[in-house]
């Protein structure tokens, strides 16, 4: 149980990682193997990350629902869901790893699989990134009160205008998001109003990231207020 606690947070954090850099699909990489190879670790670490809560999904049939339990369960679900979907497709695309299978047909369906249910995936887990903000800013705090009897007076000070300071930075990256949301086209995706991925190769690889990491503090962001607005009116 100990080592399940230990781990959980860095899988966590490899997952996100290797959303953002698989976002970029091909373009990141000269070799398309590359995205498979990533794609399939990613997919092993969701096993994990199921086998690690599967006690939460388990209990999904089981108990009372109220919004925020509600909100959970289908941003959980949608990833789940989106998680199916992008392996399946993404089988079905590739051109290394599961070329033993022999699959023939459904090459134009698996491709616009691939691209609505990744994008569907990156927003939902973004959300679910947003509602676990409380409880890993809650644990990041308490380990540094740990051996703390009293609180330096300088600290206590300095305390309300950090917070002013970092609410105008997260503030700022969640206006940047929008404007990334918007200009990636990553909307587009999502109504299939845009049904081949496009890389602006001009605004280079460092921004690639910089705009999708946006994009997900944003949607975190979101979710976040949402679901401590859930929690104190359950």
């Amino acid at each position: 149980m100990n080592l399940a606690r230990k781990i959980r947070m860095p899988i966590d954090i490899v997952m996100t990682i290797l959303s953002i850099i698989l976002m970029g699909g091909n373009y990141l990489f000269p070799a398309d193997i590359v995205h498979e190879i990533l794609g399939l670790v990613l997919f092993v670490l969701w096993a994990v990350h199921i086998t690690l809560n599967r006690r939460w999904y388990g209990a999904i049939f089981r108990g009372k629902y109220n919004p925020y339990r509600i909100m959970q369960t289908i941003i959980n679900c949608c990833i789940l869901l989106c998680t199916i979907l992008l392996m399946i497709s993404g089988i079905i695309l590739s051109n290394h790893i599961f070329t033993f299978l022999n699959i023939q047909g459904g090459l134009g369906f698996a491709r616009i699989t691939h691209l609505i249910a990744s994008h569907w995936y990156y927003l939902f887990m973004s959300l679910h990134i947003g509602m676990h903000v409380g409880m890993i800013a809650n644990k990041i705090k308490q380990k540094r009160q740990v051996g703390k009897d009293s609180v330096d007076e300088a600290h206590t000070t300095r305390a309300p205008t950090i917070k002013i300071i970092l609410h105008i930075l997260l503030a700022l990256a969640c206006a940047y998001g929008l404007y990334a949301f918007i200009v990636r086209g990553v909307w587009k995706y999502l109504i299939l109003q845009q049904q081949f991925f496009f890389f602006d190769l001009e605004r280079g690889y460092i921004l690639f990231a910089i705009d999708y990491i946006s994009i997900i503090i944003l949607f975190a962001t979101l979710s976040h207020l949402i679901a401590t607005i859930l929690k104190k009116n359950r």
